[in-house]
């Protein structure tokens, strides 16, 4: 793999506040279940009061999977499809008949919505547009004006190159942390990244693992060193989030709901693939991620099920399903399962291995959400 693909794939990973000293993740072993492993400032999101957004929010346990086969017709999402399943979504979930009360439930006037989607694979395997375009339709039948919608990602090039432009989404902002000048430069007039103008340093996940990048890396990265600093879309632009992420694998393993926020929410993240499943969760147990997703819709339209979390054609299929919760782990869990089965199939392995799942483990002893598959309350809905 050459190193352009490799860091067009690779995602951000890791947030937090850094409000105590850091103190060895094996010393949090009889709460969180961790191996051995490096230093980390993970304590500070146990420490830091929650809100009555906080994860898993509303419906803690509870995703709805919505299933239609006509969802992709020749390799295309159908965008009516996918309103009309993600509708059936929002009332199974919220119980409410009014699609608007269903959305209000989670978002106002008053919000800046940011529309966490993944385009890290470029074209064949992105958040499809027919589900993203349904979400900002109906958050504006129910009276959230365009101007309040920002659709947002790790890299804003990768938003350009699969389609998030203003031409396909006038009245919206597309933004990223990564960045370019209209000439393709990543560095302004004093030679410093543009990017660097849009972290905060105040907010950052601690980890004693050391990022080292040359002058071609450095760009995607933002920064080396051991922090990992925080997005300020997430810290200052927006007050809700709403994740789209997609049904991927990465091997044995899959990238739902928290692999989407946590690598697509900081800098300095290659070094973090060393713990990957504590990337995962705790990343997403800090206030800029934890008190803001309000919903994860895992766009399953199209995925994939080898290969991930990059994209080859001959893995590629149509999952043809919604899967929508405002608790990320369950969401996760039911996603991971349907990944796994789909592999198992396929025949690339024979069962589902514990060790894959571990940062759903760690995320619900983090109190993101419920990973217990006998505790999550599955409605199955086909079309």
């Amino acid at each position: 793999m050459k190193r352009r693909d490799f860091f067009k794939i690779v995602s951000l990973g890791g947030v937090s506040f850094a409000l105590n000293p850091v103190i060895k993740a094996s010393e949090l072993t009889p709460l969180f279940n961790l191996q051995e492993g490096p230093e980390t400032n993970i304590a500070d999101a146990v420490k830091i009061p929650r809100t009555k957004n906080s994860m898993p929010g509303l419906y803690p346990g509870k995703v709805v999977k919505v299933t239609d086969p006509g969802s992709v017709i020749d390799g295309k999402p159908q965008e009516d499809v996918a309103y009309h399943m993600l509708k059936t979504a929002m009332l199974s979930l919220t119980g409410e008949k009014s699609l608007k009360k269903a959305w209000r439930k989670f978002v106002s006037p008053k919000d800046i919505i940011g529309l966490k989607v993944n385009p890290v694979a470029g074209k064949l395997l992105t958040t499809s547009h027919a589900v993203t375009k349904s979400v900002i339709r109906q958050l504006e039948e129910s009276g959230i004006p365009r101007k309040n919608i920002v659709i947002w990602d790790r890299r804003e090039m990768q938003l350009h190159e699969t389609g998030y432009t203003s031409e396909n989404y006038p009245g919206i902002k597309i933004t990223g942390t990564e960045c370019m000048d209209e000439k393709g430069g990543f560095y302004n007039n004093e030679g410093k990244l543009y990017s660097e103008e849009r972290i905060d340093k105040n907010q950052y996940f601690y980890a004693d693992l050391e990022g080292t990048h040359d002058d071609y890396t450095i760009p995607y990265m933002v920064n080396g060193g051991k922090y990992s600093y925080f997005t300020k879309i997430c810290t200052e632009q927006v007050t809700k989030i709403i994740n789209i992420p997609i049904l991927k694998n990465a091997g044995p393993t899959t990238t739902l709901a928290l692999k989407n926020l946590a690598y697509g929410t900081i800098t300095n993240t290659s070094r973090l693939h060393k713990i990957w499943h504590e990337t995962c969760a705790f990343v997403c147990a800090f206030p800029p991620v934890r008190d803001k997703v309000v919903l994860n819709i895992a766009d399953g339209l199209i995925g994939c099920f080898d290969g991930g979390p990059s994209a080859k054609p001959q893995f590629i299929c149509n999952y043809n399903m919604l899967i929508v919760g405002t608790d990320p782990v369950a969401v996760d869990r039911t996603g991971h399962d349907v990944i796994i089965a789909k592999r198992i199939e396929k025949g690339i392995q024979t069962e589902d291995k514990k060790s894959a799942s571990r940062f759903i483990d760690l995320a619900q002893d983090l109190k993101l959400g419920i990973g217990d598959r006998d505790k999550i309350e599955l409605i199955e809905i086909n079309s």
